[in-house]
Parts: structure tokens; sequence; C-alpha cells
């Protein structure tokens, strides 16, 4: 009832703010930028903005992170541009995709920086798409702007995301926004359909005392599951025969399954200004602020029969469902001070009341699994941030205080800017956090998939440094430790072979150690550029539970001009990844988790893209040969054991912004 109570308010609260809007303008905005802006001039431009502004600037049209740092619109034709022309419209330097868009991504590095108390739902394979909390920006623009993104995919579907922004008036602005995609693969069995909608709004008084924004945010992302290939298509494949070269012809485990997430949520953010920095001649800033959310998912696999040779025995054997649901509500009050002296204090309290499982009990081997984990965990914290003899110092901490979860981290982060080229930065984290949900329950039509386990905390440590040269690279170290890691692994096999094993949660015993070195540099010679991205990591683990690679780079060598009198600017060129053989993580359809396998090493082999690229006025337009060299370098190419990665193929695509 308190959170229908909560909806219900939200809504009103929005048709209230829309209702003291009174002058309508123009204004602009975009989705993808990649130019930071000090907040400080942020703040600036914000107040600078004029409801009717003939000669609007491109600074003008600001993006809010969720931390509050501002961005501007970015329409630009770079290279790191096309890294992010993907599904995720990020830059997946550390992913390797399946064979068809929308499916999920095996992950080629692991950053274990964490400041979350709470553990996470589960399912992380389906997450790479859906949207959280910090993926949501708002906006404050001049003039309307439109952003339409178009790319092609596998089969009988397109990818697009549409975007659209407005401020009503200098005081309130709201985006709308949905990215849908629906593409049947060339494998079997593996067509994805997904949808995320997005509505933003954010709105301040006039005397900027009180600041109030919050998103509606509702995702579904289905996917057709076919547990890989069998082994005997996997020789098919791998020999590279004319006759398999038609993929939709390869066996797969299964072709009668398929999995959903689907979750909404509303989010409201707000604070009131008690003492303004004009109204103190100490520079003395007071207020108070609010932040509720409420969210809603679910996971569920769903397939018509079992299949007990992949899955193992199951208590049904036709039409199974499997849906597991968390509705988690969230409260916090912040405390805000500031002054010239010590700079900016924030303590928060707050409170997690959460609700995971499943609608029913399950009765195995005479032992009772329980269906949920529900309660209130209340929490405590703080955040720190100065600027001190050309230093930013940062802090942040939090604790639970009370509740069935346990948990707390620090970070501390300094940064020194010398001058424009050259910035360096180091943090330093702690982190104790219950495992995920589906670690500590699990329940199942098959029978070797429910558990209910009492893990420990995870516990991380990381050290992190970046230096950054404009005009020779970015370097960036980080050494994590790791204690008491949960991990899906398969369990051992019986000693007659009878029974087939099947995957189940883990915790090491032994402490992990992880090194990563990353390098960014380019190197431009007239019109042509190389751009090279390369990560080192060593990892120390007597148990083997980590698996990454040891080397992974992706080189670009590119030509970028302007032609027809500056009417179009092109850039063309060759990108290179490539990353060195290692265990590569297995995919668990029902679990929609990888899972640890040291039986097979995979990787070194490279995948070439070959791309033009080109600007006319605000429209990008992307064309590329995707790994086309995977006819002459050998068919050895996967994501995960039994999933081969993308064949040959041409895709196109389009990026085109509209200002009012």
């Amino acid at each position: 009832m308190n959170k229908l109570v909560f909806v219900l308010l939200f809504v009103l609260l929005c048709n209230g703010l829309n209702a003291q809007i009174r002058k309508p303008g123009r204004r602009v905005n975009d989705s993808i930028n990649t130019s930071f802006v000090q907040d400080t001039l942020a703040r600036k431009s914000i107040a600078n903005t004029k409801e009717k502004s003939p000669k609007a600037k491109i600074e003008d049209y600001l993006i809010i992170s969720h931390k509050n740092d501002t961005t501007y619109v970015d329409t630009t034709l770079t290279i790191q541009k096309d890294y992010k022309f993907n599904y995720l419209r990020k830059d997946d330097f550390e992913l390797i995709p399946f064979s068809n868009l929308g499916q999920t991504y095996n992950s080629l590095a692991y950053n274990f920086e964490n400041t979350s108390l709470m553990p996470e739902f589960g399912a992380r394979a389906r997450h790479f798409n859906y949207m959280e909390i910090e993926d949501i920006n708002y906006y404050r623009v001049p003039t309307p702007l439109t952003e339409l993104f178009f790319k092609t995919a596998f089969e009988q579907g397109q990818l697009a995301d549409s975007f659209f922004t407005v401020n009503t008036s200098s005081q309130f602005n709201f985006s709308i926004a949905y990215k849908g995609l629906r593409s049947l693969g060339k494998y079997q069995n593996i067509l994805t359909s997904t949808g995320n909608f997005r509505f933003t709004s954010n709105y301040r008084t006039k005397n900027n005392r009180y600041n109030v924004r919050g998103h509606i945010v509702m995702q579904d992302l289905l996917n057709e599951e076919n547990g890989g290939l069998q082994d005997g298509s996997v020789n098919n494949f791998e020999s590279g025969d004319e006759e398999f070269l038609d993929r939709s012809i390869l066996e797969v485990n299964f072709e009668n399954a398929e999995s959903m997430l689907r979750g909404k949520r509303f989010h409201l953010e707000h604070n009131y200004k008690i003492i303004r920095e004009k109204d103190s001649l100490s520079k003395n800033k007071l207020s108070i602020g609010h932040i509720i959310s409420f969210e809603d998912k679910y996971f569920q696999f769903d397939q018509s029969a079992s299949t007990t040779s992949f899955f193992g025995e199951a208590f049904n054997s036709r039409n199974l469902q499997e849906r597991a649901t968390i509705e988690n509500f969230y409260n916090q009050l912040q405390l805000n001070y500031s002054n010239n002296i010590i700079g900016d204090l924030q303590f928060n309290i707050s409170n997690n009341n959460y609700n995971y499982g499943y609608d029913k009990l399950v009765v195995l081997n005479g032992s009772t699994i329980t269906n949920r984990l529900k309660g209130d965990v209340f929490s405590a914290g703080g955040k720190y941030q100065k600027q001190y003899k050309g230093f930013n110092l940062q802090g942040e901490l939090g604790i639970n205080v009370s509740g069935d979860f346990e948990g707390n981290f620090i970070k501390a982060q300094a940064s020194f800017k010398l001058n424009e080229d050259i910035a360096a930065s180091a943090s330093l984290n702690h982190s104790s956090k219950a495992p995920n949900y589906n670690t500590l329950l699990y329940q199942s039509n098959y029978l070797s998939y429910n558990w209910q386990n009492n893990f420990t905390n995870i516990e991380t440590q990381q050290l992190a440094f970046q230096l950054k040269y404009k005009k020779l690279a970015k370097v960036t170290v980080d050494y994590s430790t790791i204690n008491d890691y949960v991990y899906f692994k398969e369990e051992d096999s019986d000693p007659e072979g009878t029974i087939t094993p099947q995957v189940k949660p883990f915790q090491n015993n032994n402490s992990i150690t992880y090194l990563r070195a990353k390098l960014e540099n380019e190197i431009t010679v007239g019109k042509f550029a190389l751009n090279n991205t390369i990560l080192y990591q060593n990892v120390q683990d007597d148990n083997n539970v980590l698996n990454v690679p040891e080397l992974t780079t992706r080189n670009t060598l590119y030509f970028s001009s302007h032609l027809f009198k500056k009417a179009l600017y092109l850039q063309t060129g060759v990108t290179l990844k490539y990353f060195t053989k290692y265990y590569m993580n297995d995919y668990s359809p029902l679990l929609a988790e990888f899972y640890v396998q040291n039986e097979r090493e995979f990787g070194d082999f490279p995948l070439v893209d070959f791309f033009i690229n080109a600007k006319i006025r605000q429209t990008r337009i992307y064309l590329k040969a995707e790994h086309f060299n995977s006819a002459f370098t050998g068919y050895d190419f996967y994501s995960a054991p039994n999933y081969p990665y993308r064949d040959f193929t041409v895709r196109f695509g389009l990026v085109w912004n509209f200002f009012l």
C-alpha cells in the first residue's frame, strides 16, 4: 500500500510541477557526449540560460549525471564515438558480445570498486542493458532537442533509440526516450526483443532554494535461449566447411526456452537550501535533501519441456516457468553543510525495504527451502569534498547499522590538475557487502538448482591511480584484494559419471589479488592517427576462480579529413581487437549467470573491423564491415564455450540530432 501511495504521489508531483510552468520557451539537448565541464562553469551556464535565446551555444545544452557532474551535447565525430556506437552505447572494450545483438556479454576485465551496501538481484548476465539509477541523466537546454539513433541488426530486425528533451521554462525540463531492439540472429532460437523506456524531469524554483528531479524507467529484455551449440556442432563450426557457414543448420542444445528480465523504477530526489551562500557573510551553506526510490523487477525463465540432459532432473517435465522477483523501496535523508574553510559535508541516513524471492516453498531431500528474503536495513553514511591547494579531495563512507545484511564501505580520492594537459588522481576503496540474492536463495523446477546459503560478506580493497597527459597518454592502474569471493561453478562429477554436474554458487576460501594496468594513447601524423588501448591483467588465485586474459588490446589506424568544401567530415580506418587465451567463463541460461570453467582456454583470435564514418551537419553516419577476417584466420572465435562470436557482416547506422 505504501508503495502504491508513493507512485501516486510521484505522478501528482510531476503534474504539479508542470502546472507551475508559465512561459514556454525553446529548448535543446542530447544523450551522448564526452566533453566534461567543471561544475562551477556548468552552474554559470545554467544561470545564464534564458527562456528564449536566439543564439544558443552548444555548451548551453547541458547533461547532468546522477552524481551531478555536468557535460554538454557533443555532435562531433571522433574515434571514441565509433567505439560507443553499439547496443549499449558505451565503450565495450572490456566486453565481448554474443553472436546476436541484445544477448549478453562475457567480461574480459572486472572492477571491484564498490560503494553499495546491499546485495544485487542476480541474473547479472542479463543486466548489461538494464539501466540503473546511475545510468539516467537529466537535462537543461535552451531549445528542444531530438536525437535519433539507428543501427541494423542480425536478420529481420533493427536497433533504434529515440530521445527528446525540452525546457518549458528556464526552471523546468523533461525528457522522454525509448530504445527498442528486435533481432532474429544467425543461429537457432536466439531471437532478442528488448525495450527501455525513460522519462525524466527536473525543476527548480526561481530563487533556486528548492530543486527536484526524478525519473520513471520501464524495461523489458527478452532473449530466446538455446544453451549454445551441441558438442558435435562445435566440431562442424570449427571445421570451416562451406556447408556449415549457414549457421542456422548447426544443432543447438535446446530450442524451447526463453528468458525475460523486466523491471520498473520510480525515482525522486529533492533538496531545499536553508542557508544559501549569498545569505551568509562567511559563505556558509546549509541544505536538506531526500531521495525516494521504488523498483519492482523480476527474471523469468520459461521452457515448454525440461531438458534433463542439460540441466538434470526436474519436478515437472512440461511447461516449466521460473520467476524470481524483487521489490526494493529506498529512502535517504541528507543534511548538507559547506563553507569556504572546511569544504562540503554531507550526513545521511537510509532505509532499504527489500522483498526478494519466489511464490512457493521447496521441499527437497527432507529439507525445506524458504521462498522469501525480506526485511528492512537501516544505514548511515557521509560524504566530503574540498579544494585544497590545487587538490580536489573527496571521501565517502557508509555502514549498515541494523537489519539482516551487514555491510560497510569507505572511499577516499585525491586528484590534482597541473594544467589543461596534465592531471593525476589516486583513490582507496574498502568494501564489505553480502553476495547477490540469487547466491543466497534460488528455486527452480530443476532439482539441482535449489539452494539456500549463508555465505559471509565479500571483502574487497582497491588502490587505484590515474595519470593523464593529454598529448601523450592516459595510464590507469588498480590493485584489488578480494576475500570470500562468491562465484558460480559446475559441481564436481560423481565418480561413476551417472549424474550430470550442475552449476551452483560457491565461496572462495582463499584471498585473490588482481592487478590491472591500462594504457590509452593516440599518435597523430597529419591526417592519420593510431589510437591504442592496451590492458594488462594479472591474477593471483590458488583456486582459479577469477579468470581474465593477461593481455587485451585494441588498435585503430584511421584517416580523418574534411571533404567537399568542409560539407562532409570523413573518418575511415581499421580496428584490431585481440586478447590472449584464458579460461573463459561459461554461460548458464537458466541462471542468466556466467560460471567458472577450467577445462578449455579460449582467445588468441583477432577481431578486425573496417569502418567508414562521416558527419554531415548534425548527422553522424556509420558503416562497418565487422570481423571481416573471420573466413581466413580460423573458425575458433567464441564469446563463451559453445557460443561462437559473430561472423563477418556489414552493418550500417546513424545518429541524427535535431535542434529546433
